[in-house]
């Protein structure tokens, strides 16, 4: 009997591409590099960090994780949607950078899911915000985040050292 695997759909390559694809959309025509959506999708996942509207996905205490492998998931996402005609890669001097193609809004509009939609508002409410902050300061601002938000989960020693 062979057994099928089990699927996640949470930052499966199909999830990230959709919250690429929705931070693209929200972004249109402005085209962001693969560093900038990488940043983007930290803040639509964890807007209620950043001020904004209640958080996409439940807070978790161990996200340091998420930094490091959000890069690599983003890039399947983006080739998964640049195979479905609903984004493009553009040669840039720094690279390449990633717009949304004309079939991507309709898309994207068409889906009905609380998920799809709360997903749509978040990129909205990021790329509204941050359209004009460069990309190095929402690196500084996502960090700053992290760093804060993390503590809250260091252990408190007490003053004879043990815990």
């Amino acid at each position: 009997m062979t057994t099928v695997p089990r699927l996640s759909p949470f930052n499966s390559t199909l999830e990230t591409g959709m919250r690429s694809l929705a931070i693209l959309v929200a972004a249109f025509p402005a085209m962001f590099d693969l560093h900038r959506l990488v940043e983007m999708d930290y803040l639509v996942v964890h807007s209620g960090d950043a001020d904004g509207p209640e958080s996409l996905h439940t807070p978790l205490p161990l996200r340091a994780g998420e930094l490091l492998v959000r890069r690599g998931l983003i890039e399947k996402g983006l080739l998964l949607m640049m195979s479905r005609g609903l984004v493009k890669r553009i040669p840039s001097n720094d690279g390449f950078s990633f717009v949304a193609t004309e079939t991507a809004w309709p898309f994207i509009s068409s889906l009905t899911a609380d998920y799809s939609r709360r997903l749509s508002e978040r990129a909205e409410w990021a790329v509204d915000r941050f359209q004009d902050v460069a990309t190095e300061d929402i690196r500084r601002i996502t960090h700053r985040l992290f760093e804060r938000w993390s503590s809250q989960f260091q252990p408190i020693q007490s003053p004879g050292g043990s815990q």
